[in-house]
């Protein structure tokens, strides 16, 4: 995921410092690639993206450099050899193509919104919005007056968050339904998937950056929502009826303990 320059010298330049660095060996951890060792050991520019990464959700998830800027991340001299694939920095409107790899559904929605069909005369993608080494996890606090007023005024981002927040948040409240449920024996990861396969598709109505297409389609999800959380509902009552049936059943097992108790004592008494 690193910003580099692949023209000229100053490349070869920064790879024979980096294996100068390094004795041509791998002194980090041994799950770190080429790419962060030879990028953490640089300053400025060459050096940030590396506590960007860190932060951001494709580092939560496992996706490094390589991942997005092709290259071989096991190999020093040939990290950055295009015969290994290595792709480099974008230019600004391939942006959306070269996240799109990976993120194909928003790239769609992105392209037919009026950021997509801006984009040719200057308009917004994906870095400008969602950075680019430091990408944060989805969520509606990307939606927010100090960034999308950079652009244009904040009163469309503002209606379509507004749209959103109240089922943003009961995804976010069944969500944490789940895990008291795992923790007393529930298998609950058929759950965790459809709610992760619908946040993902929820988040991505803003790339469409349509107001009404915003509304109509939160409803839809709102009727997804009602129909997961029904089924967890059951789950919880079967689960306390179980509860009550067990408590049940072991304060009948206490009353038939002491009447065995007391039937014994009154037979030794008897005799």
């Amino acid at each position: 995921m690193m910003t580099v320059n692949l023209r000229g010298g100053p490349v070869a330049l920064m790879l024979g410092l980096c294996l100068f660095a390094f004795g041509g060996q791998a002194v980090a951890a041994e799950d770190d690639s080429v790419c962060l060792q030879c990028h953490g050991a640089q300053s400025g520019r060459l050096g940030d993206p590396v506590p960007a990464w860190e932060s951001s959700v494709h580092a939560g998830n496992g996706v490094s450099c390589h991942d997005c800027h092709g290259g071989d991340p096991t190999d020093m001299a040939m990290a950055m050899s295009p015969e290994r694939g290595f792709l480099g920095v974008p230019e600004y409107e391939e942006v959306p193509d070269f996240c799109g790899r990976c993120h194909v559904g928003v790239k769609d929605d992105y392209l037919a919104s009026q950021h997509g069909k801006a984009l040719a005369s200057g308009g917004p993608q994906c870095v400008v919005c969602h950075d680019n080494h430091a990408v944060q996890r989805a969520s509606l606090d990307l939606i927010n007056e100090q960034d999308c007023s950079r652009c244009h005024d904040y009163g469309r981002a503002a209606e379509i968050r507004a749209s959103m927040e109240t089922t943003d948040d009961r995804i976010s409240l069944l969500e944490n339904e789940l895990p008291p449920l795992h923790r007393v024996g529930i298998d609950v990861k058929g759950f965790e998937g459809e709610i992760f396969s619908l946040r993902n598709e929820f988040h991505r109505l803003f790339h469409t950056v349509d107001v009404e297409q915003v509304k109509r389609e939160t409803d839809r999800f709102g009727t997804q929502l009602d129909e997961i959380s029904g089924r967890v509902e059951g789950v919880k009552t079967d689960l306390a009826e179980r509860k009550i049936w067990g408590g049940v059943a072991t304060v009948l097992l206490i009353v038939a303990g002491i009447l065995s108790w007391l039937l014994r004592r009154t037979y030794h008494d008897q005799e």
